[in-house]
């Protein structure tokens, strides 16, 4: 046996210092291996819509509601079922409720704690007590084991009758009933997969992203506009001025000036000093409700202010970085200042907009110092804001372009090709990228413009790509030849509007790609298939988020109320169980008042992906990998303890 491999046995055996602890483990270990493998939950593009996404999160898109019928079906009725359902879901709102309209708490605390065990008990049926422990809360742990794993009810009867009694006595039973509802929703969706956009016209990403930080084990592939905030909590100006305009076309400043404490005041005070009509950079949702301003006018003069800064800012960006191939997209230097025209594949349009006082002619994209000096406020509100940068921060941690797991390939966008189907080459930093090797480069790129030393030229290429990963020509995560936001602010023929799709998109539809796709990232289970978000699927028009024969599936549904009537329902989500795969249709989510007051629940359509041979098993898990590793090392220990290399502790 080499050195280091016997150095490396003596720190394993000082966790197992004897032959017998060895056993035991292996003993363990291999039992899991045959377990069943965990639920994971997909879901994706969210964009900001809280109040759907917490509920589907809360109801793990109907697990709960399943798991309720499954035990409660030929004792309970339908409004006991859904009613209970709803305390999982929103345990702390429905207490506050009961404590209101319930004369005898004490008989109503009991009855929900043993329908809870029941719950707890069928959930937690497939994993072994060691994973369940884990998932115990500390201060009830105890008392939740002993509750949940019992079979002997004839002669611990009583035993478990004065347990239910002493909760309820010394005031417990709504803590308790609180992280028993934490508990099932944790122990139904063992992982938690974001395939991209948490950002962007739904009013409160923030609320989001507190809740997935919470989260026991939750990952997330950037989508394009994730990198976009990213990029500008890294500092990046033009991010900074993308976002602010996203946030006024969509009227979610709520969440920067209440959720992140950006001050959006000098940008109001600058763009009614220097803009009168801005009737054309009307937001697309004004807002409604009577504590905000009615004042429609200022809403557009701002989002025209910002809007002229981000073009400004787009077009130094692409001409300091000619390797990004988008100098075309310098749109302020291809207008025609002095008849207010621009042309376009060798077409003249006129603007719908010539008021531009702040842009000269001579050198369109020069801010002037009032407009240099509010974007660097804004940029400083956003590198400043404590909470937009730990949200930041998780994405980073937790993230990433793309992940390889269990099987699975996950990505927001595309994995661009050209027109024959071959991969696309880039050429960064003197060297060319494409397929897996270009989604690697855009990680770690994407990295250094947040994490490498401000001022330093790593930083400020990152900064850029982060924008360019948001909106660049044939982005892994954008996926489009062009974005058009110049074109349809202010050219109104639509047909200079369209952002034509990379070739992956028309090539995910065919089998033989999708296979050779997944075997260049390594993965051939029998389940194997490509998991992306971005284009919404449109189901009305007959549109089916199952491609190439089962090998791909797209689950942008509309989460967000701005795409639902593209698509028609109201998002999917995604299930991977160790029977097969699933996705669930989900219609449009009322309100969370509804959803707590009159316990209504969203209504979801649920059919088959795959359904698999045979049951799948931790085993046949990237854990079933590690643990595998863990047994043969294991199995080194207990040689080298027989063979009299290791001497055992007493």
């Amino acid at each position: 046996m080499e050195g280091t491999d016997l150095h490396y046995l003596n720190l394993l055996a000082r966790e197992f210092p004897t032959p017998r602890a060895v056993c035991a483990e292996i003993i363990n270990l291999n039992a899991i291996l045959n377990l069943p493998k965990g639920t994971e939950h997909f879901m994706s593009d969210i964009h900001g819509e809280h109040e759907a996404f917490l509920h589907i999160l809360n109801n793990a898109a109907g697990a709960v509601h399943e798991k309720v019928d499954f035990v409660f079906e030929n004792t309970l009725s339908l409004r006991e079922r859904r009613s209970l359902c709803a305390l999982i879901y929103y345990p702390r709102e429905k207490l506050t409720a009961i404590r209101e309209t319930t004369p005898d708490l004490d008989d109503w605390y009991r009855v929900t704690l043993y329908r809870l065990i029941q719950i707890v008990r069928s959930s937690s049926a497939k994993f072994s007590r060691s994973k369940v422990r884990k998932a115990l809360p500390a201060d009830f742990a105890y008392i939740m084991e002993e509750l949940i794993n019992t079979h002997d009810l004839v002669n611990k009867e009583k035993y478990y009758e004065n347990i239910i009694s002493a909760i309820i006595q010394t005031g417990s039973a709504e803590a308790l009933i609180i992280e028993m509802c934490t508990l099932i929703k944790r122990i139904l969706v063992d992982v938690l997969h974001i395939v991209g956009d948490v950002f962007d016209r739904g009013p409160h990403a923030d609320i989001i992203l507190d809740h997935l930080m919470k989260h026991h084990n939750v990952d997330i592939q950037w989508g394009n506009h994730d990198v976009l905030w990213m990029g500008a909590a890294a500092g990046s100006r033009v991010c900074v001025a993308v976002a602010i305009k996203n946030c006024i076309q969509y009227d979610n400043m709520a969440m920067l000036e209440t959720g992140y404490g950006i001050n959006l005041l000098p940008l109001a005070i600058f763009a009614q000093e220097v803009y009168g009509d801005a009737e054309v950079f009307k937001p697309r949702k004004l807002p409604n409700e009577r504590f905000k301003p009615k004042d429609y006018t200022l809403y557009s003069r701002m989002h025209k202010a910002i809007c002229v800064i981000q073009f400004k800012l787009e077009g130094q960006l692409v001409q300091r970085r000619p390797e990004l191939l988008m100098q075309d997209r310098d749109m302020l230097s291809r207008v025609n200042w002095q008849d207010g025209t621009i042309e376009l594949d060798g077409k003249v349009y006129p603007l719908r907009d010539t008021d531009f006082p702040t842009i000269d002619p001579l050198d369109p994209n020069r801010l002037t110092p009032e407009e240099e000096a509010l974007i660097e406020q804004l940029t400083d509100s956003f590198t400043m804001s404590e909470k937009l940068q730990a949200h930041v921060e998780f994405l980073y941690s937790v993230g990433a372009v793309y992940k390889c797991y269990n099987g699975n390939l996950l990505f927001h966008g595309c994995l661009p090709l050209n027109a024959d189907g071959s991969y696309m080459e880039f050429e960064f930093e003197g060297r060319s990228y494409s397929g897996r090797h270009l989604m690697n480069y855009c990680n770690r790129t994407a990295r250094k413009g947040y994490f490498e030393p401000e001022g330093s030229a790593e930083r400020e290429w990152g900064r850029d790509f982060l924008w360019y990963l948001w909106c660049g020509r044939n982005s892994p995560i954008f996926g489009r030849d062009r974005i058009t936001t110049f074109e349809r602010t202010l050219v109104e023929d639509a047909a200079t509007h369209p952002e034509p799709k990379n070739a992956y998109f028309k090539y995910r539809e065919t089998e033989e790609f999708c296979k050779r796709l997944l075997l260049e990232f390594g993965l051939d289970k029998p389940w194997s298939l490509i998991v992306n978000g971005h284009i919404p699927v449109k189901v009305k028009d007959g549109e089916d988020p199952r491609k190439a024969n089962g090998r791909l599936v797209v689950i942008d549904g509309g989460f967000c109320r701005a795409y639902q009537k593209q698509t028609g329902i109201a998002g999917y989500t995604m299930f991977f169980n160790s029977y097969g795969l699933r996705l669930a249709a989900h219609e449009p989510f009322t309100t969370l008042e509804d959803a707590i007051n009159n316990e209504t629940d969203i209504s979801s359509h649920i059919f088959l992906v795959e359904n698999l041979s045979q049951r799948v098993l931790v085993g046949d898990m990237d854990n079933g990998e590690d643990i595998k590793n863990q047994i043969n090392e294991l199995e080194q220990l207990l040689n080298a303890y027989r063979e009299g290399l290791i001497v055992p502790k007493s």
